[in-house]
């Protein structure tokens, strides 16, 4: 028995796929069709969405305001305070504040991903550093 190159054994394996796709009529081959379930909301479902939304937004830019105010008047300009260790200690308060909060307003945390949390927390950051830094000027 001797040994196979590799450039022999490769010359001889696409002429064995070629028949094997040659044996079978072109008719017989199906491509895999995708299916996408996308599922049509009713018009209440929408604009019950859109109102949770809304008052995810505005809940968000309250606490947030309320922070910044918070902060303002507990560490006035924050120069004894580790900056960060001040943004983790509204994330964490609002955090909870936010998951006790929505449910008494008909929203369902359940149903909140990452991407909402991150959301929501954006804008309670957003609205706590320009409120302070507003009243900081």
């Amino acid at each position: 028995m001797s040994k196979q190159n590799p450039k022999s054994k490769s010359r001889k394996e696409p002429a064995k796929i070629a028949e094997a796709t040659s044996a079978v009529p072109a008719a017989k081959i199906e491509t895999p069709e995708k299916k996408t379930f996308i599922k049509e909301r009713t018009p209440e479902e929408k604009q019950k969405e859109h109102r949770d939304g809304i008052v995810k937004t505005v809940v968000a830019a309250l606490l947030g305001t309320i922070a910044g105010v918070l902060c303002f008047h507990v560490y006035g300009t924050g120069e004894d305070r580790i900056w960060y260790a001040v943004l983790t200690i509204v994330i964490g308060i609002t955090y909870f504040i936010q998951k006790f909060l929505y449910p008494q307003l008909q929203i369902s945390t359940k149903e909140f991903k990452f991407k909402d949390w991150f959301y929501v927390e954006f804008i309670v950051i957003d609205f706590f550093l320009i409120v302070w830094t507003l009243l900081l000027n």
